[in-house]
């Protein structure tokens, strides 16, 4: 074989032998939002920080947004696929409204946090006469506090009990420190230094036995129909970051992705809420039926429109059967 032609078959060899290799196939884009500022958002913390939305082919952009009212205005208008959070007036004001909404999860399936107080208030009744603080009214914290007054037997109007606009569970701690109200409800983490200052915890709301789809995770009916390849993707993240949460072996890397979510200044100040995880968090991420209905009840008295809602109408478990008849829960 003559020299030249040896060194064209020899190219010919190499060139069919190795193949280029193909792009990385990209990532599909979703935005989740959510109003809450706690650690009941661990779960997204966590599963950002660990890829597991990365690992089914997601790139999942979670937005801290101002209330929930905004949450529900970017997912009607289509510039966020899910929402994370609970059962609230925004919620069931945005489907009474006609956006197609529904819970296709929930993460956290009861009252959760505590409702703190100044030390001069011993029990609920020197409720009486007080300022509340409130994220915003029919927000999710307000939500909680109107759930526990009900079961504590009071009324807002008829016990003369006002609520403060003031934000998120930060701003609102520090209003009951400095007296600017005599309570409000604050997650775990942010309860915690108030309790060390000798302030008054009214309750654990995981203690009492009042149903509520605490955090959920919500989205239209026509996305589900358009995707729910990327409905099913998002959930199994969730999962997957719940379980990694759960080993504790992995305490360091929680409380380091806590820390980093709730933007405090060390991971210390996430102990506590990271503690309370395991209470909170249900593997089984059926959405509550029950839970919906008890807020349409609360928010029915005084909004038609709410009242005519059918909790049934606003839950969707069929990725949490799906997920749990594969074993994943």
């Amino acid at each position: 074989m003559r020299p030249r032609i040896c060194i064209l078959f020899f190219v010919l060899l190499i060139a069919t032998a190795v193949k280029p290799v193909p792009a990385a196939q990209a990532r599909t884009k979703v935005t989740v939002t959510t109003g809450s500022f706690s650690e009941r958002e661990a779960a997204m913390f966590v599963g950002q920080d660990q890829g597991f939305f990365r690992r089914y082919g997601l790139e999942l952009t979670f937005v801290h947004v101002r209330s929930g009212p905004i949450g529900m205005a970017a997912l009607a208008a289509g510039e966020s696929q899910l929402h994370e959070g609970s059962v609230t007036g925004a919620v069931l004001g945005s489907a009474a409204e006609g956006t197609d909404l529904v819970f296709v999860a929930g993460l956290i399936n009861k009252l959760i946090g505590n409702i703190m107080a100044s030390p001069a208030i011993k029990a609920p009744s020197d409720l009486k006469g007080k300022v509340i603080g409130v994220t915003s009214v029919s927000g999710g914290g307000w939500i909680f506090t109107m759930l526990a007054l009900d079961y504590w037997g009071l009324d807002p109007k008829r016990d003369s009990i006002t609520f403060r606009v003031l934000g998120d569970e930060s701003i609102r701690s520090q209003a009951v420190l400095n007296g600017a109200v005599a309570a409000a409800h604050l997650g775990y983490t942010f309860a915690a230094p108030l309790k060390s200052r000798g302030f008054t915890n009214l309750a654990d709301l995981a203690q009492l036995p009042i149903p509520f789809q605490s955090t959920g995770m919500m989205t239209k009916r026509s996305f589900i129909n358009s995707s729910p390849d990327v409905v099913e993707k998002v959930l199994r993240g969730v999962v997957d970051s719940m379980a990694f949460i759960a080993q504790p072996e992995n305490k360091a890397a929680v409380l380091k992705s806590l820390a980093k979510g709730l933007r405090l200044p060390n991971v210390e100040q996430a102990v506590e809420g990271y503690e309370s995880l395991p209470m909170l968090y249900d593997r089984r991420i059926y959405p509550t039926v029950e839970g919906v209905r008890n807020v349409i009840r609360l928010l029915g008295l005084t909004n038609e429109r709410i009242r005519r809602l059918k909790a049934e109408d606003l839950v969707d478990d069929r990725f949490a059967r799906k997920l749990e008849k594969e074993g994943l829960f």
